[in-house]
């Protein structure tokens, strides 16, 4: 069933999964999303691989059109913000530490792989958040208590679903039910992705105004 959202609880927390590949806390007032890679195709053409630099561009609009639409008073973001410490020029630098005051909202970074060394201002930074039962993390965490969710990223998230012989490949959000870990989707233009084991619930996102679950 294709929906605009989809909504759960964990325990007395309401979570909403968007097809803008985010995560909305309604309670809390939270806007999650991680894995943008900013700088990634600076990156690859200092490798040699032409790339043309509009992902970036495309991904600031999308972040602020969904901050405009659920007014949040904090974003987010939950890991890999950049691509690497090596394809941060100035400008990409100035842009992500004036998001707080384009946003008009306050702008948190739990720390991504990516993410190492990538010092910026305006931006508050964690190792790990913590939110009653639920646990924010960039990597999956082996935690012990199955009380407890983890959110994380990292994974990048994919599924396949076949039709009349085609095969087609889509962003999603993913449920390890067993070790009560969901895998958001990467934000990012320019990222790739993983499929998703059999196991895990799967809500695709159909389009960026549909979400199909699995």
């Amino acid at each position: 069933m294709k929906i605009s959202s989809f909504k759960f609880y964990w325990e007395d927390t309401l979570l909403e999964m968007l097809p803008s590949r985010a995560l909305f806390l309604p309670k809390k007032k939270e806007l999650l999303i991680c894995d943008i890679h900013l700088g990634k195709a600076e990156y690859f053409q200092q490798n040699g691989i032409p790339l043309t630099n509009n992902s970036d561009e495309d991904n600031f609009k999308r972040i602020k059109n969904i901050v405009k639409k659920y007014n949040p008073e904090k974003l987010v973001i939950l890991g890999d913000l950049f691509h690497s410490k090596y394809s941060i020029g100035k400008t990409l630098k100035k842009k992500v530490e004036n998001l707080p005051k384009l946003l008009k909202t306050d702008v948190e970074l739990v720390l991504g792989n990516h993410d190492v060394d990538c010092n910026i201002r305006n931006i508050e930074i964690f190792g790990i958040k913590k939110y009653k039962n639920i646990t924010f993390s960039h990597e999956p965490l082996n935690l012990k208590d199955n009380k407890i969710l983890n959110i994380c990223g990292h994974y990048h998230p994919k599924l396949y679903l076949k039709n009349n012989g085609d095969k087609l490949s889509f962003r999603c959000f993913a449920m390890d039910m067993k070790k009560n870990i969901l895998y958001l989707p990467a934000f990012g233009d320019l990222t790739g992705g993983y499929p998703c084991k059999k196991s895990f619930k799967k809500w695709a996102i159909i389009s960026e105004k549909e979400i199909l679950e699995i």
